[in-house]
């Protein structure tokens, strides 16, 4: 079998690209004929499905990217596989996505957004994400560990929780913020380091962030910074961290709370979406309940989304299109791992264990192959061109 890989290629430093080299380079562990070409119309990419001549095209996007993901590799007569995430709602797809052979997801929460919204699943098949668990790891030089602290601002005293996204709002950290000033009333010696990457709607958040630490007094434990890392120094960041926070308000996967569990890092998330699929309550990490939903009625719907012009869709029922962790159930956890440090290391191990064990690029990459080969009736002898090595596993 021959395949291609669409994702934002040369790699960008985004989730989605991210994912896609991870399954581009778990294809190649496992001995497939396989390139990696970016989804937007190029001659490279039309080259490739004319000429080239791929049994399958899997795309990594969101129900948005269909007419790149899906639309184009029909044309040229090639089986789409998209591997997609969700993103709020599904739009007006269901028919693209009803014709396919097979589907991925990147979480069984994931699927049921497309069920929710009329999408035919029963060819959908949720896999979770992959990374790379020898570059995310356990690092064992203290000494940079120390030095990289104490230029964030955080003593040697302190316990260091981190955040960090695209922006950090998304990730929950207005409600990690709420939970730490309470915990403040208990376990004062943390910082929390709060990570964006630099943009318009991060430096929109900034502003409300800042002015909610204000508000609860806690100018001299909170951190902010916008920056621009490599994978490399995220995992230098991630280990310099005691334990990583991330319960997101809308997450279909959560790729950076799984790395952070390959670094050994114990984390704090919602037990909802996609984290609660990942994170091991009371084993890798501590879930906090759902103390909101936000909840939509109608939404705006554009050509762009599958429809004819733009117009307000009114939904036959409420769509769930996001949460709010419970503070309460974040302060609790927050102070438990903050203050048992035992406890806090041995989630740090097994969260580890747990994230090479089932979330290795190649051990998501042999499942995804496993499947393609049976849904879509492929020989063993057409997916690989040599014997598949073993997987590699390091803990």
């Amino acid at each position: 079998m021959k395949a291609l890989v669409f994702y934002a290629y040369p790699i960008e430093a985004d989730g989605q690209s991210i994912q896609g080299d991870m399954l581009f380079k778990g294809l190649l562990n496992n001995n497939v004929n396989v390139k990696p070409c970016h989804y937007i119309e190029s001659l490279q990419k039309t080259n490739y499905l004319k000429n080239w001549k791929p049994d399958v095209a899997f795309g990594i996007g969101y129900w948005g990217n269909v007419p790149e993901i899906v639309r184009e590799p029909l044309k040229h007569k090639v089986t789409p596989v998209p591997w997609f995430n969700a993103d709020g709602w599904v739009a007006n797809y269901q028919k693209d996505f009803n014709d396919l052979d097979l589907m991925f997801t990147t979480s069984d929460w994931v699927r049921s957004i497309y069920k929710r919204d009329g999408v035919d699943v029963s060819k959908i098949v949720p896999v979770h994400i992959g990374v790379d668990t020898d570059l995310f790891r356990p690092l064992s030089d203290d000494l940079n560990r120390k030095k990289l602290r104490r230029m964030l601002g955080v003593n040697d005293n302190e316990k260091m929780i981190m955040t960090i996204g695209g922006d950090v709002t998304s990730k929950g950290a207005q409600e990690m913020l709420r939970a730490l000033a309470e915990v403040n009333k208990e376990f004062k010696n943390w910082k929390y380091v709060c990570k964006s990457w630099p943009s318009e709607c991060s430096a929109m958040w900034r502003e409300k962030e800042e002015n909610l630490v204000n508000e609860l007094g806690l100018e001299d434990n909170v951190i902010f910074m916008d920056d621009m890392f490599s994978p490399e120094f995220m995992v230098d960041m991630l280990n310099a961290c005691d334990v990583y926070a991330a319960p997101s308000r809308i997450e279909g996967f959560g790729m950076i709370q799984v790395e952070a569990m390959a670094c050994g890092k114990p984390v704090i998330s919602i037990n909802k979406m996609g984290p609660s699929e990942t994170i091991l309550h009371n084993k890798t990490g501590l879930l906090a309940g759902a103390g909101e939903e936000v909840v939509l009625n109608q939404e705006w719907a554009w050509p762009s989304m599958g429809f004819s012009r733009k117009k307000l869709v009114k939904f036959n029922e409420p769509k769930v299109f996001g949460y709010r962790a419970d503070v309460n159930d974040l302060r609790e956890h927050a102070l438990k791992i903050l203050t048992e440090d035992e406890l806090a290391e041995k989630m740090g191990k097994q969260a580890r264990r747990h994230a090479v064990r089932n979330f290795d690029y190649r051990v998501i990459s042999k499942k995804m192959l496993d499947v393609t080969r049976e849904k879509l009736g492929f020989g063993q002898e057409e997916l690989l061109t040599v014997k598949q090595p073993v997987l590699r596993k390091k803990i």
